[in-house]
């Protein structure tokens, strides 16, 4: 125990700070991205070039200087982490970092978006990201639930794998019918979407969480009263539920049992609260005591028929209609992407445009928004912008200039430098698998599923939210400390002794020096400075094993902050 203090009294002390991890990163391994600067690269698409521009200018409008370019290995490890979930490997990162061709970038981008080799990373990724996004953390994984979580992954699976417009599966989302569960008559992975949200309290979820989700419109405290920021009102909310109240989600039970195994979702006959199906009006009550009625309307103010009869206005098919053909369905999806690759949105929360908030790069939001509808909802191809542009390849180390950018203290994001944030626990799972090379001998999608499930709840039981909100990013409390130092994951990733990756660098041909430089690369994509190699060099003597010493490092390697947080 002793001697594991030493090491990590010399390693993490170095590692603790990410933004100097980043400044050592643009050490002796990865010139390139000092000798790219001034360099005139290849052509880049037109909708990168806008971008850039664009940013550029609230740059100068700020009086703000951008930060130096992040080293090769740092963008290459933030691309793997945003577009397939986890880190790259060794191999994969030497190749990047070796390569001398001036559209690598550009390759990298491609290759993890559409090569075959990377599809089902791609997928699982932004399966899990859209997961909790439409059903929350544990939707699902409840007794009795009408959701069925691998009902959705799989819809969603295959949408990504795919690459589905973007629009085409909003309106499947928010129109669906059938059942929920895999393998059971008129099973419709999409239902479970709403399957939990339409029989609740009149269909609130339901109404809150489509115009939240697709729209970026905050309705949910509309319910009772006039928003007090916004023109939202109690009329506009009972106008937006009324789209739902011909919905229903039918239990469906395990023959033989009273268990719950999902349920199917169905457009029934409305006959409107005052029995009145020719005109199926929904009531609601001002604070006053005063009832007022409401009929479907979009937030445009468009109407629909009144009809409650299914077959004379499906009402929800109308609103499906009516949402991608909205433009808030593509500043919302430009929002959504945007935060994702820097960790903040145009708007903060990212999911409430209303006119009380207004985005920080109102001109790039638009411009964006048209472009991606103009591609036909190509979501990879604005993932592809967005990676290309300058913003995204900065150092995550603030200048002189722009150490007032920091959004964490309240400031408007500029951008001119990547912003730090922490793993998505998925990231982090996915990212010990690979650094271990735990990976290669996992079992089919649904055990390795299964598997990450159990091994996230312990984190999702301390840190999620009824709601499913992202709250998962590790934040140093006690209980997250203690997981990682000592949990099954964390253990089996530094046994030296059961034939793995530890095992496997130890008794390598590699010299001493080779296999620090192959652990570095393997955590954090890169190699280390000259004064981490001579302080661990200089541990070396408190060690008679090689083979614990290595053990050590690369179990404080994986606990440091560098290599819990995106760079």
């Amino acid at each position: 125990m002793q001697k594991k203090i030493v090491i990590i009294a010399a390693l993490l002390i170095m590692t603790s700070l990410v933004p100097a991890a980043s400044q050592i990163a643009l050490g002796q391994s990865e010139t390139s991205a000092k000798s790219s600067t001034g360099r005139r690269g290849p052509e880049l698409p037109p909708q990168v070039q806008k971008i850039n521009e664009l940013i550029g200018q609230s740059w100068a409008d700020y009086e703000m200087k951008p930060s130096k370019k992040a080293s090769d290995g740092e963008w290459c490890r933030r691309i793997f982490l945003d577009l397939v979930g986890r880190i790259p490997t060794v191999e994969e990162y030497d190749a990047f970092v070796r390569s001398r061709s001036k559209d690598k970038k550009s390759k990298l981008v491609a290759e993890l978006l559409y090569d075959e080799k990377y599809v089902e990373e791609y997928a699982r990724n932004w399966t899990t990201l859209w997961s909790n996004i439409l059903i929350g953390r544990t939707g699902g994984t409840e007794r009795n639930s009408l959701t069925n979580r691998e009902g959705m992954q799989k819809y969603l699976r295959d949408t990504f794998a795919r690459n589905k417009p973007y629009d085409k599966m909003v309106f499947e989302l928010v129109s669906a019918t059938g059942t929920t569960s895999p393998g059971s008559e008129k099973f419709n992975g999409a239902t479970n979407f709403l399957a939990m949200k339409v029989n609740e309290e009149k269909a609130s979820l339901a109404t809150a969480a489509t115009s939240k989700t697709f729209l970026g419109l905050q309705v949910q405290c509309t319910q009772c009263h006039n928003h007090p920021f916004n023109d939202w009102k109690q009329q506009k909310y009972w106008e937006m539920n009324a789209f739902f109240r011909q919905t229903r989600a039918l239990r469906r039970f395990t023959p033989g049992t009273r268990n719950v195994s999902g349920a199917e979702l169905i457009d029934q006959d409305f006959a409107g609260e005052d029995n009145e199906p020719a005109q199926a009006r929904v009531f609601y009550e001002l604070r006053n005591g005063e009832t007022r009625m409401a009929l479907p309307k979009f937030v445009d103010g468009t109407e629909i028929g009144a009809s409650g009869y299914v077959s004379e206005v499906n009402r929800r098919a109308e609103l499906a209609k009516k949402i991608v053909r909205s433009e808030y369905l593509d500043k919302t999806i430009v929002n959504r992407t945007w935060a994702h690759f820097f960790g903040y949105g145009f708007t903060k929360p990212i999911d409430d445009l209303g006119p009380h908030n207004q985005p920080s790069h109102p001109d790039l939001m638009d411009y964006l928004s048209g472009e991606i509808k103009a591609n036909s909802y190509d979501v990879k191809k604005l993932m592809t912008w967005i990676a290309l542009s300058d913003a995204y390849s900065l150092s995550s180390l603030a200048n002189s200039s722009n150490r007032d950018d920091d959004p964490q203290m309240g400031e408007v994001p500029k951008f001119t430098h990547f912003y730090l944030r922490q793993m998505r626990a998925e990231e982090l799972y996915e990212s010990l698998l690979v650094a271990t090379q735990a990976a290669e001998a996992r079992g089919n999608y649904e055990a390795q599923e299964r598997m990450k499930t159990q091994w996230l709840s312990q984190f999702v039981s301390q840190f999620g939210t009824d709601e499913g909100d992202e709250t998962t990013s590790f934040n140093g409390t006690i209980p997250q400390v203690l997981m990682m130092f000592n949990g099954g994951l964390v253990k089996q990733a530094t046994d030296i002794k059961n034939g793995g990756f530890l095992s496997k660098v130890a008794g390598s041909r590699l010299n001493e020096v080779k296999k620090i430089e192959y652990l570095f690369k393997a955590a954090f994509s890169r190699l280390p400075t000259k004064k981490e190699a001579n302080i661990l060099k200089e541990t070396r003597a408190a060690y008679k094993s090689e083979a614990n010493w290595l053990t050590d490092i690369w179990w404080s390697m994986i606990n440091s902050n560098e290599f819990v947080f995106n760079h």
